[in-house]
Order: structure tokens, then C-alpha cells, then sequence
């Protein structure tokens, strides 16, 4: 008896293919920037991003522009030229509360004049959210934001009590307790040990894979390379480079903005480390 041979099955439908996850706008968009004071030009003609989940580092000399930069991002500072956009709006058309809860800012000044305890100063992170219903989270967020930045021992300490290193881990508590969805730090690791700036960048790093925009100040070119997604060098007010640490942190670069013989060396994880030579 003959077979007769079937038609084939049809093949199973295939998968429907996922929509594209939609392109968000920037955290912050710095088109063409300039600021000046009199005579004087702080930053000239920089345009940046800063993208949601993403880390960019600002690095370049004393007076290149870096902190006055930051601070135009962050809407504390009027530009006085170019435009720049958080989250797809105007900076200046952000109410300071509406800025307050999406964005937070450690100030490179950053001081508390009173004696207020520890708890007290992270606490006005929360200000904020003040009559939100995520006032709910008050507590808790304070009570980890201490324990990420090491401070929760010195809670009952006052704010003037406490050493430099101190006072920057308990000020970027306070930022992390604000909770935002933005962060720029301003030389978060100035007063800091070696411990502690690895930790501080590894909280920043770890704000990025979350999904959060940050964007910080740092002179040190080696933690930058470690931890940044990109890197922007300023040089006199402008951005002299803008890209992967490997790709903008070359000897011949670094010579030229900083003035100074470097060697650049392949770290074991493959990131720049920046040496002067000596």
C-alpha cells in the first residue's frame, strides 16, 4: 500500500516582535552654553548630555570651567548664552520644588553652619517631598542613605563636629536621600580617603545602572577612566574632548589641557590609568 506524502505542517508562527523600547530624551541637554561674568568667560559654547542611566564625568584643570558648567545643568545658574533642557523642558520653566524632587545637587561648597546633627542634615534631603505621598518613605530613605555613604555612626554627631572626609559623606547622604531621578556631585571625593572615593563612585555607578542620570566633578583622571561611561574634558571654559574614557584620555590630550608629561596605561580591567611622570 502506498503512502501518500503529506503537505508539510505549517512552521509555528513566529514570536511578534517586540516593539523598540522608545529613545527618552536626555536627562539634560546643554546646547551651545556660554557663561561669562564681566570680562570674564567661564565656559564657552559647550553642548552636552547627560543621558538617564548613564555616568559622564567632568574633569580638566583648576578654573576650566567644570563646577560653572555643572551648575548651569543643574538650573542654579542663568547661562548667558545657549539653552539647556532637563528632561525635555526648559530649565528655567521647572518650578524649584519640581526641580527639587527630580534632581539633586551636591555643591562642591557645600556647608552647614549650624551645629544640626547628622540625621538632621540628611534629612533635608526629604524636604522636598514634603505633603507627597513619598514622604512616606522619609525614614527609610534617610536610613539608607546613611548606611550607603558609612555615616550611619555618627547620627547623634553635629554636622560641625566632623572631619572633612565626614562631612562629604554625610552631604552626599543627603543627596542620596532626596531620591531623584538626576544626581550632580561636584567633587564629591575631594576630602576623601581612598576607600571612600572608590565607594562614593560606586554608589554613583550604581545610581547609573538604576537608571539614574549623573553627572560629577572629579580631578582624578584614573577613578574617572574606572567609573564614567563618558568623559568630558574641559580646557579654558571649553570642552576640549567628549567620549569613552579610553577613546579621550590619551597622553596627548592630557598634556595639552593640563600641562603636564603623563604615561596612560592599560589598567587590568582595560581602563585608563592616568600617571604623571616623574
Amino acid at each position: 500500500m502506498s503512502h501518500t506524502p503529506q503537505p508539510d505542517a505549517p512552521a509555528a508562527a513566529s514570536a511578534v516582535a517586540e516593539p523598540p523600547a522608545p529613545v527618552l530624551p536626555p536627562a539634560f541637554h546643554a546646547d551651545r552654553v556660554g557663561v561669562s561674568i564681566g570680562p570674564a568667560t567661564l565656559v564657552e559654547d559647550v553642548s552636552i548630555d547627560v543621558a538617564h542611566g548613564e555616568l559622564v564625568a567632568l574633569v580638566g584643570p583648576n578654573g576650566a570651567g567644570k563646577s560653572t558648567l555643572l551648575s548651569v545643568l543643574a538650573g542654579d545658574r542663568a547661562p548667558s548664552s545657549g539653552a539647556v533642557a532637563f528632561d525635555n523642558r526648559d530649565v528655567r520653566d521647572w518650578t524649584p520644588g519640581d526641580l527639587a524632587r527630580r534632581r539633586a545637587v551636591l555643591a562642591q561648597d557645600n556647608q552647614v553652619a549650624f551645629p544640626f546633627r547628622v540625621w538632621e542634615v540628611v534629612e533635608m534631603g526629604r524636604a522636598p517631598w514634603q505633603g507627597h505621598p513619598e514622604a512616606d518613605d522619609d525614614e527609610e530613605a534617610i536610613a539608607q542613605a546613611l548606611t550607603t555613604c558609612d555615616v550611619a555612626h555618627l547620627t547623634e554627631r553635629t554636622f560641625t563636629s566632623l572631619s572633612g572626609g565626614e562631612r562629604a559623606r554625610v552631604s552626599l547622604a543627603r543627596v542620596l536621600a532626596q531620591r531623584t531621578r538626576a544626581v550632580l556631585l561636584d567633587e564629591p571625593t575631594a576630602a576623601l580617603d581612598l576607600k571612600h572615593q572608590e565607594d562614593v563612585l560606586r554608589v554613583a555607578r550604581s545610581l547609573a545602572h538604576d537608571g539614574v542620570a549623573v553627572a560629577v566633578v572629579l580631578h582624578d583622571l584614573s577613578l574617572a577612566a574606572a567609573y564614567a561611561d563618558h568623559v568630558a574634558v574641559m580646557e579654558r571654559g571649553r570642552l576640549a574632548a567628549l567620549g569613552s574614557p579610553a577613546d579621550v584620555l590619551t597622553s596627548a590630550l592630557i598634556e595639552r589641557v593640563y600641562g603636564l608629561p603623563v604615561h596612560v596605561l592599560d589598567g587590568p580591567d582595560g581602563t585608563p590609568l592616568v600617571l604623571p611622570r616623574r
